[in-house]
């Protein structure tokens, strides 16, 4: 049965929300060191910027489908568009790094309802069997994003100015809030439960207080004592949800999701494994362009072959996986993911282009091939019943994940620089202590793994692609 043009049209509103999204997350990768320049700040402290969009999604996430269900798939939509495209003015407007990092605390609101909801409107209007068509067709601008948006942001910067990244998805925008007014269907909305208000203040009490540590260290100056506090306090809010969700029925994440040992494993392995891989988009454009040269386009470019690795090796991911076994592929492949994280250490003005072409092809594959495995496991096992809080859960998780790996990556990188330069080294040193010690953090992370059953050998589903 072929889609009909009317829910054809639908698929490419979600696309287009789908694009915005994915693009806005790696657009200003490399223009970080243009933005820090113009706005009178060091470039090791602009990881705040990738953080307070990560963070935000990651926070407001498990609250996208109530609202789609309490207000309608096309209001939110259209409001997600619109609060996501007001966040982008503001951006290019911010005159100072923490405006701007406010204002990226707004299109994160907007860019946290853009994914779920639009995957929630193909589940609601597309029978079972379109179903996997439609998420094909919708995955393909959201494999795009990632793929062009380090290189045109680095052309945006050298022919206008870093002002521009955002100010692009202004037409984007525009575009799709009309499209979804006059294309998307009203879909019919249900009678909701009352929001669990509590866990979503526990759950976003922690993610903030541990975050907010991560960044004291680098950018605040925190006293030790501080960091330890705020550390305390998101573990205490983690228990208190814990707690909370043992005997409330509504809760945002019932703890029975947890005792599906695939899903907490893997839960667990995505959110240790991604700390590594996490904050490569962040670390290698400014290493490349803070001490070897490379101007915002050169540096975008080289994240070309690691976003098309990881396109490319998804053709084979899930029967690659099904011959070796969860077990024995998760061990070895975080293990190479580790080695390969470490491996770019050594990238340096001595190395040849043709071995850090290798090395970046090497880190793509096996990262893509990680996410592959890591949220087909998640997910396999979980009843019916619990697919949709899990698929949430994971996508908070991972969000997360990406926003505690650049905020360790940046309080490392800073530590680190602070030593060296003292000692009379280079800032080169510092990305490369960096290197490693996020290398060595992702390889101990394969321990998730061992608690693995042996036999744990069952066919995957399909992975919904990390983007989506």
């Amino acid at each position: 049965m072929s889609i009909s043009p009317t829910n054809r049209k639908m698929l490419w509103i979600v696309a287009i929300g789908f694009f915005m999204e994915t693009l806005d997350s790696t657009i200003v990768n490399t223009a970080l060191p243009n933005m820090a320049h113009s706005l009178g700040e060091s470039p090791l402290s602009m990881h705040s910027v990738i953080i307070s969009y990560s963070l935000t999604l990651a926070i407001l996430i498990p609250a996208s489908g109530w609202v789609a269900d309490r207000f309608g798939i096309r209001k939110t939509f259209v409001a997600a568009i619109s609060i996501f495209s007001f966040g982008s003015i503001l951006c290019a407007l911010a005159p100072t790094l923490s405006l701007l990092i406010t204002a990226r605390v707004i299109q994160g609101i907007g860019g946290s309802m853009l994914m779920p909801v639009g995957r929630l409107s193909i589940l609601r209007v597309f029978p079972q069997t379109q179903f996997l068509e439609a998420m094909s067709f919708v995955a393909v601008p959201a494999l795009i994003g990632p793929l062009i948006g380090p290189t045109l942001g680095g052309f945006i910067v050298e022919i206008s100015s870093w002002h521009w990244i955002f100010l692009i998805n202004i037409p984007v925008g525009l575009v799709g809030i009309y499209a979804t007014l006059k294309h998307m269907p009203v879909i019919p909305t249900f009678r909701v439960a009352a929001f669990d208000f509590k866990g979503f203040g526990f759950l976003a009490v922690m993610m903030i207080a541990i975050s907010l540590a991560l960044e004291g260290v680098s950018d605040f100056g925190f006293a030790h004592a501080t960091v330890l506090l705020l550390v305390v306090l998101g573990f205490a809010a983690l228990t208190a949800y814990a707690l909370h969700a043992s005997r409330d029925p509504r809760a945002l994440f019932h703890l029975d999701l947890l005792r599906t040992r695939s899903f907490s494993i893997g839960l667990l392995g995505n959110l240790f494994s991604r700390v590594g891989s996490a904050a490569m988009p962040f670390l290698i454009p400014l290493l490349l362009q803070m001490n070897l040269g490379y101007t915002p386009v050169q540096a975008g470019s080289t994240m070309i072959p690691i976003a098309a690795a990881a396109i490319l090796c998804r053709r084979f991911a899930t029967p690659f996986i099904t011959r070796i076994g969860y077990r024995r592929f998760l061990i070895a492949n975080t293990w190479i993911l580790g080695a390969s994280i470490m491996s770019l250490a050594f990238i340096s003005p001595r190395e040849p282009a043709w071995l850090r072409l290798i090395q970046l092809v090497i880190f793509g594959t096996v990262n893509s091939l990680q996410f592959s495995a890591m949220n087909s496991l998640t997910l396999k096992d979980l009843e019916a019943k619990h697919t949709g809080s899990g698929n949430s859960l994971l996508s908070m998780t991972q969000m997360l994940a990406m926003s505690f790996g650049v905020a360790n990556a940046g309080a490392l990188l800073t530590t680190f620089n602070t030593y060296f330069l003292a000692n009379g080294r280079t800032p080169i040193h510092a990305f490369q202590a960096t290197f490693i010690c996020l290398g060595a953090i992702t390889a101990m992370s394969t321990f998730v793994y061992y608690q693995l059953g042996r036999n744990t050998h069952n066919q995957p589903k399909a992975a919904v692609p990390d983007s989506l």
